[in-house]
């Protein structure tokens, strides 16, 4: 990243967004020496990696897990900090339990072996040759698309073809032409081994029959590690927040933007309810279909198009609360399968809540408190990005999810009520103009992933990081983003303090820092 001695001019910056791709930039900006202020309309950091309160202290309703580890020491290195010096991380030695209905049960472990050994006893010795293909592809997939996909700044399709053609045989790995469901079909002779590497698809909200088969890889990412942080994932964003404020940044929570100005068309600073933030340059941390629906002003629309936001992945269905668990042994992540998943899928698909669902729960406490105490949980079922009236969906999805856990022998006393749940209208009032969609544009289709925005949008001087834009969805992704953001920034006015200024797209003055607000965002 550009040094800050090598510029005329101190970068005057404000980041709207205060969620982990905006932190991580800010972290990184600030150490540079940049001035950089920090908005979010919400009351402290984090964006959906959030928490609710609950009888046994707050509890993540967003996030739950580090995968990816490099990339957070990575973060924490740049900034002459080590992460072990300030975050506490537990490896999970079960990276996930899984159950059918059928009784059967398997753990995915963090050592690949055991992995292996518990699949043969649960499905035979083929479903174990089976998987050790499945995962050595994976990790192929891994390998090739890691430096040219996610760790760059802006993936190019020649570049991404190149690779491609340098390695052949990624071309029936990739499986260009089949979706994620139709591999794994062809991978796993047992239909519930499909089932469950199908749900990696909806880690970037997509559906394995509409994502492409090049998704599998997402297995490898959790493979290589999983991790719990020490007091949840949000004292990941407080952290980082932290040392943010230590080297200068300045953070005004509950302060929500209405516009990003403009004068003689150069980005002038962030409009809120609060009054006006003069910057160069702003960092957008939010939902980019903000910016084209106009939510931040119609002088920004013009940023991204709807290409880089449309169509939307996948909403949820998120309970998180407090209690007693009886009835089903749990691990930190354990999964509860639906009975059709091809049915589930369709009825996404159609925007409506599914009615045989899977079950995601995460237990924050396991392995902390004993069996039978108060624990804390987070209930994640998949549900459409089309908001709808939560308090018409609210009785009937907390019927089905504690009705379905029944069905396992699983209870939980106090049973949590509807109060618990956070819907997808919900969450696009958390996220606005998201339509509740928590990963930002879809997955599906095999160049998605060239679709997605990247950290430099049309507008000289506005930028853009977190998971709706490059290389995407997740606490890993997301924090990438934010140092490709901060590195474009960096860059851009290294080269402008070095150079005469040119004209600027996008015209002359397009909006005024008093002109009247929108709708509120972040």
């Amino acid at each position: 990243m550009t040094r800050i001695g090598f510029l005329a001019k101190t970068p005057k910056i404000v980041v709207i967004g205060a969620g982990i791709g905006g932190l991580a930039a800010a972290l990184r900006l600030s150490h540079q020496g940049c001035d950089v202020t920090v908005l979010d309309m919400h009351a402290a950091p984090g964006g959906k990696m959030r928490t609710v309160p609950s009888k046994a202290g707050p509890v993540d309703a967003g996030p739950t897990v580090l995968t990816m580890r490099p990339v957070f020491e990575a973060l924490f290195d740049d900034v002459g900090e080590v992460l072990s010096d300030h975050l506490t991380l537990r490896p999970l030695q079960t990276l996930a339990r899984h159950y059918w209905d059928d009784g059967a049960k398997l753990d995915l472990d963090a050592d690949p072996s055991k992995s292996l050994a518990n699949i043969v006893a649960t499905f035979g010795p083929k479903a174990g040759q089976q998987f050790e293909a499945f995962s050595a592809r994976a990790k192929r997939l891994f390998a090739a698309f890691d430096a040219p996909m996610m760790q760059t700044a802006e993936p190019d399709q020649v570049a991404v073809t190149k690779t491609v053609l340098r390695n052949p045989r990624l071309i029936p790995d990739m499986a260009p032409h089949r979706t994620m469901a139709g591999l794994l079909k062809s991978t796993f002779s047992d239909p519930r081994l499909a089932q469950l590497f199908g749900r990696y698809a909806t880690y970037v909200g997509g559906s394995p029959y509409a994502s492409p088969a090049i998704l599998s890889l997402i297995w490898q990412a959790e493979a290589r590690g999983v991790w719990s942080v020490n007091g949840g994932m949000h004292n990941l964003a407080q952290t980082v927040a932290k040392l943010a404020k230590a080297r200068g940044a300045t953070f005004h929570y509950n302060t929500t933007a209405t516009r990003i100005t403009r004068q003689n068309g150069q980005i002038s600073g962030v409009q809120t309810m609060d009054g006006h933030f003069a910057a160069d340059t702003v960092l957008f941390n939010g939902d980019p279909r903000a910016l084209e629906t106009g939510l931040l002003g119609e002088g920004v629309k013009q940023a991204v198009t709807r290409h880089n936001t449309d169509p939307r992945s996948l909403s949820a269905y998120v309970h998180a609360f407090a209690a007693v668990p009886d009835g089903v042994d749990l691990a930190h992540h354990t999964v509860f399968f639906g009975h059709n998943p091809k049915a589930e899928f369709a009825a996404l698909a159609k925007g409506e809540m599914p009615a045989d669902a899977t079950l995601y729960l995460c237990a924050q406490d396991h392995g902390q408190v004993a069996p039978n105490a108060m624990q804390r949980f987070e209930i994640i079922m998949n549900g459409p990005p089309k908001p709808r009236d939560p308090d018409k969906e609210k009785p009937p999805c907390q019927t089905q999810v504690f009705n379905r856990f029944r069905d396992f022998g699983l209870q939980f006393s106090p049973t949590p009520g509807p109060d618990t749940l956070t819907t997808p209208q919900e969450f696009d009032s958390l996220f606005p103009a998201s339509l509740g969609s928590l990963y930002g544009r879809s997955p599906h289709g095999l160049t998605a992933a060239f679709k997605r925005p990247t950290a430099r949008t049309k507008l000289p001087g506005l930028y853009l990081c977190g998971g709706g834009a490059h290389p995407g969805a997740g606490v890993p992704m997301a924090t990438l983003s934010g140092q490709h953001a901060a590195a474009a920034i960096m860059t851009d006015h290294a080269s402008t303090s070095t150079s005469p200024q040119t004209a600027t797209r996008g015209g002359t003055l397009t909006g005024s820092a008093t002109a009247g607000p929108k709708r509120s965002l972040l």
